[in-house]
């Protein structure tokens, strides 16, 4: 399985919850460190870039017999309030990309209004119900931005058009565009850093997020290893 984070140090907390040693792995425009069954890796900060990075990894697989049965989209995240508290996990029922479309008059379009493209993937139900179950993540919609929210007004904006949206972060919808063109199931799972809303980097717990997100993988290893891969995306 192929674990796609935004940055090294985001897959070195998914790498601490396996004992096994590292063997690194170069595909074109990336490095996979495959490690306790997983394969990491750090896709860059964004959808568009980690949408290059994870459709690159898997058609290295692809083509070399070895074709991924799931990727997950991994890391740190703001957390809607109070839904959503600093340190806690969320698992996406609902990857969806909250700024693709066109402002109007009445508001802003997603850009299936407009008549084209998708804004939203959501993952096999049974696997986040099962993720949930282990990990003790809450169930919501997790949304993918290229801009991170840094206001009170922006934060309401955003919940208004998605009330279930429980955190927000900016690869998860490019990973999902990935593994759809490829049909690979898709997972999120998200730790919280930061309440969602003004920019505060005092009030940031990166330590504490990136500890829960290693105490994820963690509980996460054997349910992984052995969920049937045959339930695709919808």
């Amino acid at each position: 399985m192929l674990v796609a984070t935004a940055v090294s140090v985001e897959s070195e907390a998914v790498a601490a919850a396996s004992s096994g040693t590292a063997q690194e792995i170069r595909i074109p425009g990336a490095t996979l460190h495959r490690t306790g069954g997983l394969d990491l890796l750090a896709a860059g900060v964004g959808p568009a870039r980690a949408a290059s990075s994870v459709s690159a990894a898997l058609t290295a697989a692809a083509l070399g017999g070895a074709p991924y049965a799931l990727v997950v989209c991994a890391g740190i995240a703001g957390g809607f309030q109070p839904g959503a508290p600093v340190g806690s996990l969320v698992v996406a029922d609902d990857i969806v990309v909250a700024d693709l479309g066109a402002e109007a008059p009445e508001g802003f379009l997603p850009v299936t209004e407009l008549g084209f493209g998708t804004v939203s993937h959501r993952p096999p139900e049974s696997l986040v119900r099962e993720t949930a179950s282990v990990t003790g993540a809450a169930v919501g919609t997790v949304l993918t931005v290229s801009t991170v929210t840094g206001s009170t007004a922006r934060a309401a904006e955003l919940r208004a058009r998605h009330p279930r949206a429980l955190a927000e972060a900016m690869e998860g919808f490019g990973v999902a565009e990935a593994a759809a063109a490829h049909g690979v199931p898709v997972l999120e799972i998200r730790a919280v850093s930061n309440p969602v809303g003004p920019r505060d980097r005092a009030a940031w717990r990166i330590g504490e997020a990136l500890a829960a997100l290693t105490g994820a993988f963690g509980k996460l290893g054997p349910l992984l290893e052995s969920w049937n891969p045959h339930e695709r995306t919808h």
